[in-house]
């Protein structure tokens, strides 16, 4: 029978998502890898209980995550079941739809008729009744915004989510999208893009300024660069890594002798404080302006200390990022 840790609200942070009054652990746990049909439930049990039991009160999901698809909205469902469900109101679940999910032509994108069928099925999985957050995981250019925004609200109407959110739009999509949301009154609250040290993507397209201008919310995900922000990369490429995985996000192309450099130069930057490559990493995402959270995975509890340890260290001085700066761009 699990009980939750009495102390695991003094551990965490919680920041508000924009000008929301959500607020979300500074950091929260993705289940994207590590809870699919192979895994063993046993430990992803001990994985969430860690989180929750450090404050990580944030456990995001898509219908999609597995393998096989829908598998980790599953086991979450049992992990739920077996110990969390005591706990649900302190709980905030997410989940998304907009990548492939069942064959046809209702099973992929922005359509209404997928996002409801699809959140629907997710609810049936993990045993809930609605969801904290319910994102459209993708834009689709071949489906009206207006269709696929209706479709969010039509949702949070319904009871089946309290807040929306939208994942990997660029900043003008953005725009427009919240602009159809809030002439609704929908409770759009936040963003779920990729960010790290070494991907600024969200710099670039306008999507970060976009976040601050409109006073939403971002949790970022991939906060390791898929690994590189590691140690596991600094004398190269080891047997066992992501690379070699078929249809995995990381090639073997993209891990340069520069690139390997840069991540050397960060390591020795997180050493003299006192911090590994990967702690740094995840202190960095929490100084950026706008951002709520940040998304972590976990395969073993002790990853998610040393993450929680990393939320609650001091903020990288002026001197450190302007290093960091100069050493991804080489400099």
């Amino acid at each position: 029978m699990y009980n939750a840790s009495e102390s695991r609200y003094e551990k965490m942070k919680y920041i508000r998502s924009g000008k929301s009054g959500l607020r979300l652990p500074a950091i929260s746990l993705g289940l994207w890898h590590n809870f699919g049909s192979y895994c063993n439930i046993e430990n992803m049990k001990s994985v969430c209980y860690a989180a929750f039991d450090n404050g990580v009160v944030h456990f995001d999901l898509a219908n999609n995550y597995g393998p096989v698809p829908g598998s980790a909205e599953e086991n979450f469902g049992r992990i739920l079941k077996d110990g969390l469900a005591p706990y649900r109101d302190e709980l905030l679940i997410s989940t998304k739809a907009g990548f492939y999910m069942w064959p046809g032509p209702y099973g992929d994108m922005g359509s209404r008729k997928y996002l409801i069928s699809s959140l629907d099925a997710s609810l049936k999985r993990m045993g809930v009744d609605h969801v904290d957050i319910f994102y459209h995981h993708r834009p689709d250019p071949n489906t009206p915004l207006e269709e696929t925004m209706g479709a969010l609200d039509s949702i949070v109407r319904s009871g089946k989510a309290l807040y929306v959110g939208l994942s990997n739009y660029d900043g003008k999509r953005l725009k427009e999208a919240e602009a159809i949301l809030r002439s609704m009154r929908t409770p759009f609250v936040i963003n779920q893009n990729r960010y790290s040290i070494l991907d600024r993507t969200v710099e670039r397209n306008g999507l970060l300024s976009s976040v601050n201008e409109l006073g939403l919310g971002l949790i970022v995900f991939s906060p390791l660069g898929q690994g590189l922000l590691t140690d596991r990369y600094l004398h190269g490429i080891p047997e066992d890594s992501r690379v070699h995985q078929t249809g995995g996000f990381l090639k073997e192309k993209d891990i340069t002798e520069e690139k390997l450099a840069v991540i050397r130069r960060l390591n020795d930057i997180a050493a003299r404080r006192g911090q590994s490559l990967a702690q740094m990493a995840i202190t960095w995402l929490l100084n950026r302006e706008g951002v709520t959270s940040v998304l972590v995975g976990a395969s073993k509890p002790s990853q998610i200390e040393d993450n929680v340890k990393a939320a609650n260290a001091a903020p990288l001085t002026a001197e450190e990022l302007a290093e960091i700066d100069a050493a991804v761009r080489g400099n």
